[in-house]
């Protein structure tokens, strides 16, 4: 939806940098950004398979969240330590993407004003009631809406009972990333449409793509759950690349926004976190994300994606009677990369080989606070939030296949059907 990119500048030939970094999207950029303000004179290559904006960094919900938000945890919070933990690594990350948009004007319909949490069935509301438990045992601030006051925000009756959280922030977050690395450093090198096809560490780790090598003493490993399809980095057996799905809906028409009425912009995440994940944007059209599914060879074929289009086209009318006839222009699906007990490979993983890879579902934020502080990791900075990042526990190892994908599947199919009503 947005204007075309300039034309991308794909790597062609053999080079050498000081810095090479695979993955362009939230922690590719900001470690990007991070080292070249930290070492100025260093050769930093930035490379991408596709276009900015292209993968899951621009193809999200667009919720910089603040909060805890652990998606096998039932209502999202878990140990208060941890959470607070979270919590200071999450607003790190959101405090560095702001002053980045405003000193650089970036324009990516910035907006803070919260999110809202949204139950439909008695399990909704009472995993609702143990996330506001939880926030009153963080200290954080909340207010809990009726379904009335649901309504008046998001225009539906649909929910029950709802909690609106005033920390999150709501991008357009295709524009943001591409804002950002419209702003990179002038010794970062962008190179797009560059598929990696194979990496040899060594004293220099050489990348190899169609048109050419990468040299570097020093990789950055920033390609979230496409990182497992490179064997030899330990990462295979500890990641798990879980698809997710959004769909976009046509624009509404003056005469349905009225009928709809609410509120122009508004997010809101399921009590459940198995449930539909729906924005309204600004700009008139509804975003619906719901549908996990394990998918280790990270792709998703047009007659999945014709599945997935049906069961958000369905969320979207129970959610919206009112509104006949809006159909889903957009649909789409991109990988989340998780692990089975919530932990990160982040650090060095092997000699001169770095990683900041595996959000658990908060790429935007951790993304972000993952690529900054691996940037600093990797050249000597100690700070506290870096201390926070490295006590975060190791991935679990994964059972081997099939066992591993008859595991997953049956637990990802067995929450979406606990989730009933909030799917």
């Amino acid at each position: 939806m947005l204007p075309s990119p300039p034309p991308a500048t794909p790597l062609r030939g053999d080079i050498k940098a000081d810095w090479v970094i695979l993955g362009a999207g939230l922690a590719g950029l900001a470690a990007a950004r991070r080292l070249a303000e930290l070492q100025p004179d260093a050769s930093i290559a930035l490379v991408e398979a596709r276009r900015v904006g292209f993968g899951a960094a621009g193809r999200n919900s667009g919720f910089m969240i603040d909060l805890p938000h652990d998606l096998n945890s039932h209502d999202y919070t878990g140990d208060r330590t941890k959470d607070l933990q979270q919590i200071r690594l999450n607003r790190g990350a959101i405090d560095y993407l702001r002053d980045i948009v405003q000193r650089h004007s970036i324009d990516c319909d910035w907006r803070e004003q919260g999110k809202l949490h949204g139950a439909v069935e008695k399990h909704g509301i009472k995993a609702l009631e143990a996330f506001a438990k939880g926030l009153s045992g963080l200290d954080e601030p909340y207010s809990t809406l009726n379904a009335a006051e649901m309504k008046a925000v998001t225009g539906t009756d649909f929910y029950q009972a709802g909690l609106h959280a005033p920390g999150a922030v709501l991008v357009q977050p295709a524009a943001l990333v591409r804002g950002l690395a419209a702003a990179l450093p002038e010794n970062v090198q962008l190179y797009e449409d560059t598929a990696v096809h194979s990496i040899e560490t060594g004293a220099r780790h050489v990348l190899v793509t169609d048109h050419g090598r990468i040299q570097s003493p020093r990789l950055i490993l920033a390609n979230n759950a496409y990182a497992s399809q490179f064997g030899g980095l330990g990462l295979k057996g500890n990641i798990l690349p879980v698809y997710t799905y959004g769909s976009l809906s046509r624009q509404l028409r003056p005469d349905e926004l009225e009928r709809l009425g609410g509120e122009e912009s508004w997010g809101l995440i399921p009590a459940d976190p198995m449930g539909t994940t729906v924005r309204r944007m600004g700009f008139g059209r509804i975003c619906i994300r719901n549908s996990f599914v394990y998918r280790p060879g990270i792709t998703a074929g047009r007659q999945h994606l014709a599945r997935v289009k049906a069961a958000h086209q369905r969320s979207f009318e129970r959610r919206f009677s009112m509104l006949p006839g809006i159909d889903m222009e957009y649909t789409w699906g991109g990988a989340l990369c998780l692990t089975r007990n919530g932990g990160t490979p982040f650090g060095e993983i092997a000699p001169g080989v770095f990683s900041a890879v595996c959000q658990n579902g908060l790429g935007l934020t951790s993304g972000t606070t993952s690529g900054k502080l691996i940037a600093e990791y990797a050249v000597g900075i100690e700070s506290e939030l870096l201390d926070i990042m490295l006590q975060i526990p190791k991935p679990a190892s994964n059972p081997p296949e099939p066992l591993l994908g008859l595991g997953v599947r049956s637990t990802l199919a067995w929450k979406e059907w606990h989730a009933g009503s909030e799917l």
